[in-house]
């Protein structure tokens, strides 16, 4: 009998304009171990909280402690996600570290009301325990969501890495004058090979400046070197010494 083919989360999306995108959508097992951190931090927040009005009590009266502590095991209760969902990564500490984070349908981010409809439904998704409805429910449709993600208009997704800037070659070289007149079109290029270097890794540039290898006399990193002396000449004014562009 075949092994069946591990479950595809890529789900299509078209947008209004007709354009489709690919959304690598959570299922519930990724989902569910973020919720389990989360549910540690939580508890922990409201322990360390509980702690610290033991220690305070004595001065502001246990009736005033117990009504603080129940304020904020209901803010928190209701607002923890929300903090977290409407922050630069859109992502609880939990959906952080599974490397998740919540989104509009559509891929945009999601907007606060959105926010506050998924995770005020989030009580009836628990019903009658442990998610048990909410559970159900995404099993059911291809984007794993729950009712509060389906009203909400919102989806779970996985996010995508961050980008890693290459290392650059630091372009701090003296200023140095061609051996020969250059031409307009190579002080061009030599002045945009200069703004754009700290985008290249130095592979890069150096495989861009080994071209140049008949006007610098050198290859690698001294050629490197030595085509960002000519770009740093040019930037000082040097184009004045050209050669005509020929015709």
């Amino acid at each position: 009998m075949p092994e069946s083919a591990p479950a595809d989360t890529l789900q299509p999306v078209e947008l209004a304009d007709g354009v489709e995108i690919h959304l690598r959508v959570a299922g519930p097992a990724a989902r569910s171990v973020a919720w389990l951190v989360d549910c540690v931090i939580f508890c922990l927040i409201l322990g360390a909280l509980g702690l610290a009005l033991v220690f305070l009590s004595a001065g502001m009266g246990g009736m005033t402690s117990q009504g603080i502590f129940l304020l904020c095991t209901f803010l928190l209760s209701w607002f923890y996600n929300v903090f977290f969902e409407m922050g630069k990564r859109a992502a609880t500490p939990g959906q952080k570290m599974m490397g998740l984070k919540v989104a509009s349908v559509s891929g945009a981010p999601v907007r606060l009301p959105q926010s506050l409809i998924r995770n005020l439904l989030r009580v009836i998704d628990f019903m009658p325990g442990f998610y048990l409805f909410g559970l159900v429910c995404s099993l059911f449709n291809q984007r794993f969501q729950r009712l509060g993600d389906l009203v909400a208009d919102t989806v779970v997704v996985y996010a995508e890495p961050e980008a890693v800037k290459p290392p650059t070659h630091s372009v701090n070289v003296e200023p140095m004058a061609p051996a020969v007149p250059l031409s307009r079109i190579e002080q061009a290029a030599l002045l945009q090979f200069l703004d754009r270097a700290p985008q290249w890794s130095d592979s890069r540039k150096t495989e861009l400046t080994d071209i140049l290898e008949p006007l610098t006399g050198k290859m690698g990193l001294a050629g490197l070197s030595q085509t960002c002396s000519l770009g740093v000449w040019l930037q000082k004014g040097g184009q004045d010494q050209s050669a005509p562009t020929s015709s």
